[in-house]
């Protein structure tokens, strides 16, 4: 063999060497940089990311990039707890507020109703009673509401009865439902999901008030369960005014209110405020209806805790 060919070998041993070696390093760095953008992640998660641990001349590009992105995402975190906080302060003084002044109309205006008065003072005293009453409904409503999506107020979700459930919205709504002759009628069930009670109660209710409002006098709502193997549905069916399909997905917004129910009270608030609890519980509703022909609604409760 000649001088020629051993330099050749020689040359490309120290090359295939030199190219292991390259790989080798590069796959370090790569395995070193990726090994850093999880803790930069992870410390980023648990709310401990600093920037200043990250020296652009020790790190990579990528890692330096990553690092000013987490540090704005950190900033602007605390930022939204800011706000949270300056919000969770003004709905509480705007609740104290507005609650003692309506509270002190309503108690005025009962207490005048007591006078003898003729009957268009009367009629004044009682529309000025009413219209008191649906002031502090709405103002309550947007407080609830307000604390719901300002995370002021959380479901606390658990295993309950939903007969339990079904039977306290039942009571609470059946004074308003005996003054239309409207009967409620609950088949028997024995099931139990993962839920807020105090919430969920709130929120099955406003869908079952509207069922009492939107139906005609002396007819029926029937009220049942059925059990699924994640979810307990709850069906609210009533045989009243129904819902054009092209409004069955906006009825749920907020202050939302159709051109056919103008003449009834409301203020558009009680599905939407039944929506976000639900959805707050990994939940949802559903709706079917039929113009001139009632509603259900659907109300579906997860029967295990989410993890």
């Amino acid at each position: 063999m000649s001088l020629i060919n051993y330099v050749c070998i020689l040359v490309a041993t120290f090359s295939i060497i030199i190219s292991i070696f390259l790989v080798f390093r590069e796959r370090k760095n790569t395995d070193k940089t990726l090994l850093n953008l999880k803790k930069m992640l992870d410390s980023a998660i648990d709310g401990s990311f600093n920037e200043e641990i990250y020296d652009e001349t020790k790190v990579s590009a990528i890692e330096s990039q990553m690092g000013r992105y987490l540090a704005g995402c950190v900033v602007s975190s605390k930022n939204i707890k800011k706000e949270k906080e300056k919000i969770s302060t003004l709905i509480s003084d705007i609740s104290h507020q507005t609650k003692t002044t309506v509270s002190n109309i309503l108690l005025y205006s009962q207490l005048l109703s007591e006078y003898q008065l003729n009957d268009e003072c009367k009629e004044l005293v009682n529309n000025l009673i009413y219209q008191s009453e649906k002031l502090s409904f709405l103002i309550g409503s947007l407080v609830k509401t307000s604390r719901l999506e300002t995370g002021i107020i959380s479901v606390l979700p658990k295993k309950n009865s939903v007969v339990d459930l079904i039977y306290s919205t039942i009571s609470q709504a059946k004074p308003k439902a005996q003054s239309k002759g409207i009967k409620i009628i609950l088949e028997k069930c024995d099931y139990t999901a993962n839920f807020d009670m105090k919430w969920t109660m709130e929120a099955v209710y406003n869908i079952l008030d509207n069922a009492i409002k939107y139906s005609s006098p002396n007819s029926k709502i029937n009220v049942k369960a059925k059990m699924y193997e994640m979810f307990c549905r709850i069906d609210i069916k009533d045989s009243g005014i129904g819902i054009e399909e092209f409004e069955q997905s906006k009825i749920f917004a907020r202050f939302y209110r159709s051109i056919s129910v103008a003449d009834k009270d409301g203020v558009g608030i009680g599905l939407y405020l039944a929506r976000e609890i639900i959805f707050a519980q990994q939940g949802y509703i559903k709706v079917k209806s039929q113009k001139g022909k009632g509603s259900i609604f659907s109300v579906f409760l997860p029967t295990e805790c989410p993890d």
